[in-house]
Formats: structure tokens, sequence, C-alpha cells
């Protein structure tokens, strides 16, 4: 892939090739969009044990990617990260007219925000505002479900380096 950003479906296959599942759920709700990506380990007899999910949801705007929650848990997860990513990137170039992802970096604790921020910008992700206390950011911080820092990134971008990310491992 010498510059040419991946597929979904190549992203779908890069995850069967080191044996994990790659699922997104879309339900669109009029011009809401909800999203959720989940990568998980088959396991025979027993239900696929989950490794990580990210939650968001699209509108049918340029900015219109909002990433909320993600986690990603266990052991051997080196690749779901970055599998969350691409995906949630792509099907966003593909499915929608986003352009650019909106996140936040929440501030539960400052080591813990730290390394958030740190983690965003890896994957070209700016800081736009801080949320607070003000009075302003109330209906944010409702959107966003706490105070920290608001960041924007290129979904192009972000599946670039995510995918890069993705084939150095």
């Amino acid at each position: 892939m010498s510059g040419e950003l991946p597929s979904l479906a190549a992203v779908e296959q890069r995850a069967a090739a080191a044996g994990l599942l790659l699922r997104l759920q879309c339900r669109p709700l009029l011009a809401l969009q909800p999203l959720r990506v989940v990568v998980a380990r088959p396991r025979p007899g027993a239900p696929p044990l989950l490794l990580g999910e990210l939650k968001g949801w699209a509108v049918p705007l340029p900015d219109g990617l909002q990433l909320d929650t993600m986690r990603v848990q266990g052991e051997g997860t080196q690749l779901v990260g970055p599998l969350i990513w691409c995906a949630s990137f792509a099907w966003a170039l593909e499915a929608t007219p986003c352009r650019r992802a909106r996140l936040l970096a929440i501030r539960d604790n400052d080591s813990q925000h730290r390394r958030l921020v740190r983690y965003f910008r890896q994957l070209g992700f700016e800081p736009v505002r801080e949320l607070g206390a003000a009075a302003t950011d109330l209906p944010l911080r409702l959107v966003w479900g706490g105070s920290g820092l608001l960041m924007r990134g290129d979904c192009a971008d972000g599946l670039a380096r995510a995918w890069r990310q993705l084939q150095r491992r």
C-alpha cells in the first residue's frame, strides 16, 4: 500500500490475518449514524473475547465524526488500537461525508490526560480548546461527558498513521 489509503475491507483482512475479528455496527437514526467498532479474539466453543471497542457517531458534515469512548483490554492487544482507528477512519471516508474527527482527551487525572493527549497527537489530532467549568463549556461537556482537551484530526491522515502502525507490527 505505498501511499494509498487502505479500504475498510483491507483493514478487516488485516485483522483476520492476525486471527482477530473486526466488526462495525452502524444503525442510522435520521441524520445521526451511531458507530461501534469492536475487535475480538475468536475462541473455539466459546463466545469471542472482546479486546477493544470504540463508540462514536457521525453527522453528515465534513467535521461530523465524533469519537467518544475507546477501550482496549487484555493480553496481546498491540494491534487492537490501530485496527480500531483504521476501521473508524476508513468507514468515515467510505460511508459518510466526514473528513475530520473530533474527540475529547478527558481529564480524569493529570497523568492519564497527558498520556491521552500524546497518544491522540500520534494519530494526528490537534488541540482545539479546553473544556472546563465555564458556563459556555456546559453544552459540550454534556455531549462529551466531562472536561478535558477537545481535539480535531483529519480522517485520511489518521488512517494513514494508524495503518503505518499496523504495518510495523
